[in-house]
């Protein structure tokens, strides 16, 4: 059995994953959600985005963890992808759900899909953080009730952690890793996770639904990361 450490992307604190750590944790896995510095019941923390990398590095040692599954939706790729290679032999596989994967030298905003300086107004106009925009939930496979749970538990998400650079010692695509496709939010990975797919480590899972599977399919989406345990 796998001890799994899920990540949950902007605005979203360990609260997102309840039904999907239910799911884990009746299977026999450990699951532990985990919310980080900035954000949700941390948000009084200050946060860059090494700071996001030292949260979950430092979860998985003061736990003591081994056979570990990190799982990173959306932003927390990012940094899930980074502690992935800073926790040795305890990893067993990276999971990236719908996410952002951390590329060496860039962040964030700099691969923002409109520009950098788009992106970089966005922050400007929430003083210094990302606000939730209620428009990105078109036609992502939600309710309402899915809808309304994401909005009252979201908080804004600290600007720094979306603007600093990735470090990675070494490329990606050497850590054991799926990546989990949402076609709804997309059929087709970006240009960076297609790279990364041509590694023999990476394989590919595609959900039918949209960008917050662990509301609009919890039960598929534990369902799928039990299977990462075999992969």
């Amino acid at each position: 059995m796998a001890e799994f450490i899920l990540v949950a992307g902007a605005w979203l604190g360990s609260w997102a994953w309840e039904d999907v750590a239910r799911d884990l944790r009746a299977a026999g896995h450990g699951a532990h959600p985990l919310t980080l510095s900035g954000l949700a019941d941390k948000q009084d923390l200050p946060a860059g985005q090494q700071t996001h990398v030292r949260d979950i590095v430092d979860e998985v040692e003061r736990l003591d963890l081994r056979d570990v599954v990190l799982v990173g939706h959306s932003y927390a790729g990012i940094p899930v992808g980074q502690a992935a290679e800073r926790i040795g032999d305890r990893l067993t596989r990276v999971v990236f759900v719908d996410a952002n994967v951390p590329v060496d030298g860039e962040s964030f905003a700099s691969l923002w899909w409109q520009g950098e300086p788009v992106f970089e107004a966005m922050l400007d106009e929430g003083d210094g953080y990302w606000a939730l925009n209620a428009a990105d939930f078109d036609g992502q496979g939600l309710d309402s009730e899915q809808v309304g749970r994401i909005a009252s538990g979201s908080t804004p998400h600290p600007g720094a952690t979306l603007t600093e650079p990735a470090v990675l010692e070494r490329w990606l695509g050497d850590l054991p890793a799926t990546y989990v496709k949402c076609l709804l939010d997309g059929e087709e990975p970006n240009d960076d996770v297609a790279d990364l797919l041509k590694s023999e480590r990476w394989r590919l899972v595609e959900m039918e639904t949209g960008h917050w599977p662990m509301f609009s399919q919890p039960r598929e989406l534990a369902r799928i990361l039990h299977s990462c345990t075999r992969a």
